[in-house]
């Protein structure tokens, strides 16, 4: 057993109302420069949708993530032999319309424009070209829906559904997801780079760019099935979401996360045996990657989890967090969060609690179990294409436990009578039930962000250290 810290965040659904707070800080304090004015590290999208970039889920057409073939992992678009060997010739790179030309205004027009009968206006101007553009895209171009007429059919998460029929008035349906860097435990960016730039940290999982080493090669791009790479055009130089490690390492959460007015975030610590990273990788059913990484996911309050742990290195402080982390209770002892699409085979750390719906208008009033999850607005089809390579199973489990929580607090709170029922037939018991209303509805800061710290004096030799960061020799 080899084991592994990893810092994870679980974001519920329910919760989110697309107000897009936590792209605004994200993008002011880390993508507020020339070049980087088209990247958002942290965005929300509207589903269903192709989001940004466009069809990014897709991967017949960018070929991002691994594949399995004979039991062996390889990437869907060829190692760094490949990538080598055609270092020039990348067509599976999105291009910038897949994303949007960034433009700007001339806002002293409208300032100084001399007295006119008519209001002064301005047209964007393209920050590349500085040439006048028509804005025909953005980054949540299908904000509410708009547009989805003529862009559902792209959206994968429809296999197994009729789409035209959930754009009828009375079958449509909408959720928001915010996205960014999935930190994945098997990432494709970093075996992608052709000159190793991208890396990921051992002590915390969180995966960046030396922007020394890059060569703007772009694979990391391409390599992504998330699409949450990117490219600057002005420095030449790869970048990504680096989970506003600055703060982690003081113990802070992201900054999405600290302006989330929803509180759907939570961020916390999971110990994994990566020794079982490969296998949970290769399973060669698509169906089986979400239970397989769910696997490797390790006990913190077990004895000898904690004894493999300390001989790996991991610090007491990891330790502790672990065993208080609500990542680890949402994704594993619950079971009501998942990663999105386990079959990129990329692992990823940000998982989702699967949105609740309204009910259509033609349900059963007394319809329960089976039959009330297939009257939601959200078709369970489309939340396990999402998030679980289609298996419905753990999807519907996670829908039924959420009812059972709704309905189980609505007869304390309201009726007066707590009912246990529903709470039975879900394998809940009452004490599980609280615990779980008090993470997803009532959590204070210190219970959803369980954030680490280390002391650097505890886990090297400072004073050897100490003599390799002075000033270089001739300054």
């Amino acid at each position: 057993m080899r084991v592994k810290a990893q810092l994870a965040m679980v974001m519920n659904l329910d919760k989110c109302i697309g107000c897009h707070t936590c792209s605004i800080p994200c993008k002011h304090v880390w993508t507020n420069r020339a070049g980087a004015e088209y990247m958002w590290f942290n965005n929300v999208e509207s589903k269903p949708g192709i989001g940004y970039p466009k069809r990014w889920e897709d991967q017949s057409i960018h070929r991002g993530g691994w594949q399995a073939q004979d039991g062996r992992l390889s990437l869907r678009a060829g190692g760094r032999a490949t990538r080598l060997a055609k270092i020039f010739h990348n067509p599976d790179l999105p291009p910038l319309d897949a994303y949007y030309e960034p433009w700007t205004y001339d806002y002293e027009k409208l300032i100084s424009s001399p007295p006119s009968t008519h209001q002064p206006s301005t047209r964007p101007k393209s920050l590349i070209t500085g040439e006048n553009m028509r804005i025909s895209w953005g980054p949540n171009w299908e904000d509410d829906l708009a547009g989805l007429s003529a862009t559902a059919a792209g959206d994968v998460n429809f296999e197994g559904l009729e789409y035209q029929t959930y754009l009828q008035f009375k079958r449509v349906f909408l959720f928001y997801l915010p996205r960014l860097c999935e930190h994945c435990l098997n990432p494709a960016c970093v075996a992608s780079c052709p000159s190793g730039a991208l890396y990921k940290r051992d002590e915390d999982g969180i995966v960046l760019v030396d922007q020394e080493r890059c060569r703007g090669w772009r694979y990391c791009v391409s390599g992504c099935p998330y699409k949450k790479v990117y490219f600057n055009w002005k420095t030449g130089r790869s970048e990504k979401c680096i989970f506003c490690y600055p703060r982690i390492e003081a113990g802070l959460p992201t900054m999405c996360a600290e302006s989330c007015v929803g509180r759907i975030r939570s961020i916390g610590v999971l110990l994994y045996d990566a020794d079982q990273l490969k296998d949970a990788a290769s399973r060669r059913v698509e169906r089986d990657l979400y239970p397989a990484q769910t696997a490797m996911f390790l006990d913190p309050h077990d004895p000898e989890v904690q004894a493999a742990a300390r001989s790996s290195g991991i610090p007491e402080t990891y330790l502790e967090a672990a065993k208080a982390s609500p990542v680890y209770k949402l994704a594993v002892t619950w079971r009501l969060a998942f990663p999105p699409h386990p079959e990129f085979r990329t692992l990823p750390m940000i998982w989702y609690v699967p949105p609740l719906s309204p009910l259509l208008p033609a349900v059963d009033p007394a319809a329960s179990g089976a039959g009330l999850l297939d009257a939601m607005r959200i078709p369970v089809t489309y939340l396990a294409n999402l998030l679980t390579a289609g298996d419905e199973v753990p999807i519907r489990s996670a829908l039924r436990r959420l009812l059972a929580l709704r309905a189980y607090m609505r007869s304390v709170r309201v009726d007066g009578k707590p009912d246990h029922r529903m709470l039975e037939d879900a394998a809940m018991t009452v004490p599980m039930a609280e615990d779980m209303y008090r993470l997803l509805a009532l959590s204070k800061y210190r219970e959803r962000y369980v954030i680490p710290t280390v002391r650097r004096e505890e886990t090297e030799d400072l004073y050897c250290l100490r003599g390799t960061v002075g000033f270089p020799e001739g300054v």
